[in-house]
């Protein structure tokens, strides 16, 4: 029988967790959590879920598509607009690396921490 776990919280590493917190809430608007601090910062998500952001001394971002950094994971959004959402991601302080695999399916872009995220159009 396989152990019952509930996923809690995501925790991405980065240099600067406060910055890194902010680029997200403003991206999706979940609040900041009371608790976060200059070593580690949360946003409340849906069902309990936390997306945290934690100091890590000597970090170093991931180089995608580019291995020599593995991007150690990344973070799917759903969006209406594809453009839209570039757009205004862009504008926040993403980077839209040259290499889109996605074709008009999907979009990689960059958060400001190294990190790749993935944009998909809403199902309609």
């Amino acid at each position: 029988m396989p152990l019952r776990m509930k996923l809690t919280a995501i925790t991405l590493d980065c240099s600067d967790p406060e910055a890194l917190a902010a680029f997200y809430r403003q991206a999706t608007g979940l609040e900041v959590h009371p608790k976060s601090n200059s070593d580690f910062a949360g946003l409340n998500g849906d069902y309990g879920l936390l997306i945290g952001f934690q100091r890590v001394d000597d970090y170093r971002a991931p180089c995608w598509p580019d291995q020599a950094v593995a991007q150690q994971l990344h973070l799917d959004f759903v969006v209406d607009d594809l453009d839209e959402a570039e757009a205004l991601l862009l504008e926040l302080g993403a980077a839209k690396p040259e290499y889109q695999p996605g074709g008009e399916g999907w979009r990689v872009l960059i958060d400001p921490a190294g990190h790749p995220f993935c944009l998909t159009k809403r199902a309609v």
